[in-house]
């Protein structure tokens, strides 16, 4: 299973994009991002690329459990629904 590393910044990822999309089309149906620590809007941007290019392959693409950091974004962009992810535990329901 592909695993980026601990950073997923705009920095690295251009490169970390391309490695998610080879394996996804080597067949693999889940990326881990459970090790990625440092992250910013370019990091909810390539998982959504990386759940795209799954979806045109018709595969569905785990995540699995995303660090609360990540979780963070992807909460405050609104994009739970669009990966599969559920929203945080503190999301607002008022």
């Amino acid at each position: 299973m592909f695993k980026p590393g601990a950073s997923l910044t705009f920095t690295n990822a251009s490169t970390v994009l391309r490695e998610g999309l080879a394996a996804i089309a080597a067949g693999q149906t889940g990326i881990d991002v459970s090790a990625v620590a440092t992250v910013d809007s370019s990091a909810v941007a390539t998982l959504l690329a990386w759940r795209r290019a799954a979806a045109q392959r018709g595969a569905a693409l785990d995540f699995g459990a995303l660090p609360a950091n990540l979780q963070s974004l992807v909460d405050l962009y609104g994009a739970a629904s669009l990966l599969g992810a559920p929203t945080s535990a503190s999301d607002r329901h008022h």
